[in-house]
């Protein structure tokens, strides 16, 4: 059988700096309801148009009091004040409190007019002989215990900024300004596209020589995990005409990410169909696994051709794909986590020349790399993360601290 061998491999690195330039933010946006606005990305500023809280409120239960009243109260010698009603949190008072009084507050209550601090109730006493009479053992002084109107927001201040991603804390601060709505960057769609004439789809009966589709529904799980909207093809035979008819039909979305066909069998066209559609930015990439990679781009959409056994797809999905899903999506730069530096549980040999994403799990405190071969998605599905071998090293000791970075 002929074979088409790839071409000079390109770096991780320039071939990362190619994909995210032949990508451009989302200019799309979508008004959606605050409970599904969680995770999305702000497409406004949000300015407040009240004061949060839009009232003095009582920090605490007790007593809302002129705090000169409490001047000098202690244990041997309490403050009596008379009191004047009891206010719930969701009451307001139907008097004010003046000098030797008081009035009984709950936590979030307004604070009554007159009144400018509040005694907190462990600090105080009912008179027995007089249940009207509270004693103040604790004084307070002027705003204690008592939140102004506005501390948490205040009326025209910009509290969200445009690519802020909505995360609970976020979404608490749109409701307590009383939006039910919210202006996000529209979700990216990503058309999922399997190859190879051995692919058939779960559930159907699976005939000698075929093997079920794993690639449409791990890509498509990761795609929606990164806040895009994958939308799945059926599987593309080998054939040059079913593949341009696909990709023409897919160019609706704003990226294709294909799986299986750019490798370097006979057979395998998807290459070929790029290139008469557009323009081929690279093919092969030292990665392992993942090195049969494809980019290209026609009518100004970025095609990610993927390889297609599963390991190798889904770890190129989340290198390669997972940045640019990001940058699509307008999400903030990725954090990227600190991970975990422990050892490793035996030697590990790499291959020189392409940067690894080993598959790893920890036991016992120690790293246990799971990497099986690229057709195994059992690699994946028995990691809990992945350590990066740079493309010089070509061995990991036994013992040797290595950082592991969780899925």
């Amino acid at each position: 059988m002929a074979m088409k061998p790839l071409k000079a491999l390109l770096s991780l690195e320039e071939g990362m700096r190619i994909l995210l330039e032949n990508v451009s933010p989302l200019a799309r946006t979508e008004r959606v309801p605050l409970l599904e606005a969680a995770g999305r990305v702000l497409a406004e500023p949000i300015v407040a148009a009240m004061d949060v809280p839009p009232f003095p409120r009582a920090s605490m239960d007790g007593y809302a009091v002129i705090a000169q009243d409490t001047f000098g109260a202690g244990n041997f010698k309490p403050v009596r004040l008379r009191l004047l009603e009891v206010v719930h949190a969701a009451d307001i008072a139907s008097g004010a409190v003046t000098a030797g009084t008081c009035i009984q507050v709950a936590t979030g209550a307004p604070i009554p007019l007159g009144a400018d601090a509040v005694v907190m109730v462990e600090d105080t006493e009912v008179e027995a002989a007089e249940p009207g009479t509270i004693k103040i053992y604790k004084p307070v002084y002027p705003r204690q215990n008592a939140s102004p109107q506005g501390e948490d927001i205040q009326t025209g201040v910009e509290v969200l900024s445009p690519g802020t991603r909505l995360d609970p804390s976020k979404i608490g601060v749109l409701a307590a300004l009383g939006l039910t709505q919210v202006a996000v960057v529209a979700k990216p769609t990503v058309a999922v596209i399997p190859s190879g004439n051995e692919i058939v789809t779960p559930g159907e009966p699976l005939t000698p020589g075929k093997i079920y589709d794993i690639n449409t529904y791990t890509l498509a799980a990761l795609i929606q995990e990164a806040g895009g909207l994958p939308r799945l093809f059926p599987t593309m035979l080998d054939t040059l005409e079913d593949v341009r008819r696909t990709v023409h039909e897919a160019l609706s979305c704003d990226v294709l990410v294909l799986s299986g066909g750019s490798s370097v069998g006979e057979r395998d066209v998807m290459v070929e169909a790029v290139e008469s559609m557009g323009e081929v930015k690279f093919h092969g990439i030292a990665v392992k696994p993942g090195k049969p990679t494809l980019c290209g781009v026609i009518e100004g959409k970025l095609v990610l051709g993927m390889p297609g056994y599963p390991t190798s797809c889904l770890t190129n999905g989340y290198g390669l794909l997972l940045p640019v899903l990001r940058k699509l999506g307008r999400l903030p730069e990725a954090v990227r986590s600190a991970g975990l530096e422990l050892p490793m549980s035996r030697r590990y040999t790499s291959t020189t020349g392409r940067h690894q994403y080993l598959p790893v799990r920890i036991e016992n405190g120690e790293v246990v790399p799971v990497f099986k071969q690229s057709g195994a998605i059992t690699s994946m599905a028995n990691a809990e993360g992945y350590i990066e071998i740079p493309a010089n090293v070509d061995l990991v000791e036994k013992g040797e601290r290595v950082l592991v970075k969780f899925f």
